[in-house]
């Protein structure tokens, strides 16, 4: 019965490891759309949250049955309660990459000048979803702690984008619908990175018993 078990919490390491590459996907995807002005990579990113949405109701189905047919307890209860967790923020990512991507289709090409720090936020989150989905299959809190500390180099990414654009408008007022898009691209991001967060946070619970926010 344990053998069985343990086989099928194996099976739930693979199939989260393949959905945070679905977000990771996602996430390039949507920013190359921007930086490149091509709706086929926007299209791209749909498709690839299409994927991700399914991965999260077979994720899904698989915890219930551990839940039903094995019914564990302590860790294991833990670490299958964190996955249910974690699949709903690595949902949510894969629709801001979608609302990166919808935006990426109307929004110019002076957007250029900040490639650089978008390119830069985009890299971070990447880092931090693989990263924080990785720490639950190699039970590694150091990595967690890691991700958690990196979301500050994406907090300061989305400040200087921010303070920018409000410069930007001050100067220009006919530049604000431009100034809104982008902002709400880099807020996306920092919103991704927070996703990032908080998957590293019920991973530190699965093997810890403690959440930050208890």
């Amino acid at each position: 019965m344990r053998n069985h078990f343990d086989e099928q919490l194996e099976q739930l390491n693979v199939e989260l490891t393949r959905m945070g590459a679905l977000c990771e996907a996602a996430i390039s995807a949507s920013v190359k759309a921007l930086l490149e002005n091509d709706p086929s990579l926007s299209a791209k990113v749909f498709e690839t949250d299409g994927k991700i949405d399914e991965k999260e109701r077979e994720i899904e189905a698989l915890c219930m049955r551990l839940l039903l047919q094995q019914q564990p307890v302590a860790r294991d209860l833990r670490t299958v309660s964190s996955a249910l967790k974690m699949i709903s923020d690595m949902e949510r990512i894969g629709d801001q990459a979608s609302d990166i991507a919808e935006i990426t289709k109307f929004i110019g090409a002076e957007h250029q000048q900040y490639s650089a720090r978008i390119t830069e936020m985009a890299k971070q989150t990447v880092q931090m979803v693989s990263e924080s989905v990785e720490s639950f299959v190699t039970k590694d809190l150091n990595m967690v702690r890691k991700v958690i500390e990196d979301d500050d180099i994406v907090d300061d990414l989305f400040d200087e984008i921010k303070k920018e654009l409000i410069e930007l408008i001050g100067e220009d007022k006919t530049k604000g619908e431009f100034c809104v898009d982008l902002l709400m691209i880099a807020k996306y991001f920092e919103r991704i990175g927070d996703h990032a967060v908080n998957i590293a946070e019920w991973v530190e619970y699965s093997l810890t018993g403690q959440h930050v926010s208890d």
